[in-house]
C-alpha cells in the first residue's frame, strides 16, 4: 500500500464521493480499483460493502464486510456493518419464504389420512368428491385471508348433481348472524339442517372467523374443553357429512407485513363444535 498510498486513498475516497451522490456504479468501480491496488486494505472491502449495501445487493454486501473483517477483527465498524446484514439476510428469506406460503396455498397436504379415510367410509367417488370440495372450501378461505386479512361466515353445501334443485337452493349459505348469541345460533342451526336435508347435500363445510363468535366462544372451556390451541386470532372449519364430522381451527398471524395462515390444528369436534350435527347420522 505504501507505494501507491495517495493513489488507493484517492480511490477510495472518490468511492465514496460517488456513494453519497448514489452515482453507484462509478463508486462500485473505484471500490473495486480499491481492492486491486490494496487486496490486504480492510477499507477498501468496506468502501465496497457500503457500496453493495446501497444497490441492495445484501447477500454479497455480507460476504464483503466478512471478508473486511478477516483483514481487521478488532474494527467495530465493520463488525456493527456484518451484524446488521445478517439481519437483513435473514429477515429477506423469511420474507421470500412467507410470500411463498401465501401464494402456495395447498391443504390437501395436511389432509391425507382424512383422504384415506373418507375413500373407507364412502363407495367409489363420492369419498374423493367430498375430500376435493373440503380442499377447495379450505384453500379458498385461506386465500381469502391472505388477501383481506379476513374470511366471510359461511357454509359451502356440496350439492347433489342430480337430485338438488338448483334455482332454489345456493351451494353457499351466509351465516353472519348465526354467532350473535345462543338464541340466533339455535335458529341459524335449524335452518341448515333443514337446508341440507330439502338440497339433498352430501356434505357441507363452515367457515367462521374467530373475531365474530359472541356464542359459542368454545375457546373458553375448562377441564375436557379447556382450549389448548394459544390466544391466536384465526377462523374455524368444520365438515359435517352423514359419516364424519371433523373440526379444524386455522391459526392466523401478521408476518412480514403480510396476513398469514398457520398449518390447520384439528380440534375436538365433540368439546370445541361451533355448530351442532347437521345431518343425520348413518
Amino acid at each position: 500500500m505504501k507505494k501507491h498510498i495517495h493513489l488507493i486513498l484517492l480511490i477510495s475516497n472518490r468511492a465514496a464521493a460517488f456513494l453519497h451522490l448514489v452515482k453507484l456504479n462509478k463508486a462500485l468501480a473505484d471500490a473495486d480499483t480499491t481492492i486491486a491496488l490494496d487486496p490486504n486494505w480492510e477499507k477498501g472491502y468496506f468502501r465496497k460493502g457500503c457500496i453493495l449495501e446501497a444497490m441492495e445487493r445484501y447477500d454479497d454486501a455480507l460476504a464483503t464486510f466478512e471478508t473486511a473483517l478477516k483483514y481487521n477483527p478488532q474494527s467495530s465498524e465493520v463488525t456493527k456493518k456484518v451484524k446488521r446484514l445478517s439481519q437483513l439476510a435473514k429477515d429477506k428469506k423469511r420474507a421470500q419464504e412467507v410470500e411463498n406460503l401465501r401464494s402456495n396455498v395447498d391443504m390437501s397436504k395436511y389432509l391425507e389420512s382424512l383422504k384415506s379415510e373418507l375413500s373407507e367410509k364412502y363407495e367409489g367417488e363420492k369419498g374423493r368428491e367430498i375430500f376435493s370440495f373440503l380442499v377447495e372450501t379450505m384453500e379458498t378461505a385461506v386465500r381469502s385471508w391472505h388477501q383481506t386479512s379476513k374470511v366471510d361466515a359461511r357454509v359451502y353445501f356440496f350439492l347433489d348433481k342430480e337430485r338438488t334443485e338448483t334455482e332454489k337452493y345456493a351451494p353457499v349459505v351466509n351465516i353472519d348472524k348465526a354467532f350473535e348469541s345462543p338464541h340466533t345460533h339455535s335458529s341459524c342451526f335449524s335452518f341448515l339442517r333443514q337446508y341440507a336435508e330439502d338440497s339433498f347435500s352430501k356434505a357441507a363445510c363452515l367457515v367462521a372467523p374467530k373475531s365474530i363468535i359472541s356464542y359459542p366462544q368454545v375457546w373458553k372451556g375448562q377441564g375436557i374443553r379447556k382450549w389448548r390451541h394459544g390466544q391466536n386470532d384465526g377462523f374455524f372449519v368444520q365438515l359435517e357429512s352423514p359419516v364424519l364430522r371433523i373440526l379444524w381451527f386455522i391459526p392466523t398471524s401478521n408476518e412480514k407485513g403480510q396476513a398469514l395462515c398457520r398449518d390447520p390444528e384439528v380440534l375436538d369436534i365433540t368439546a370445541h363444535e361451533v355448530l351442532p350435527r347437521l345431518f343425520k347420522q348413518t
